[in-house]
């Protein structure tokens, strides 16, 4: 049986100056960029109160 992926991939279009940045900060965290763009999303989810709850999808 396929475990299903939880994951969602996407384009994300980034100007190369912002880019530059990320991976900058990825790196001072020892993160990958994609790592540090989850992070990144994740503070500001919690930051609005918009946290989806745990395995509700939403």
């Amino acid at each position: 049986m396929a475990k299903e992926n939880a994951n969602k991939s996407f384009v994300l279009r980034v100007d190369a100056d912002t880019m530059a940045a990320i991976e900058r900060w990825a790196a001072d965290e020892f993160r990958s960029t994609n790592g540090q763009l989850q992070w990144i999303i994740n503070e500001a989810l919690c930051k609005a109160g918009r946290q989806p709850k745990k395995g509700g999808g939403q």
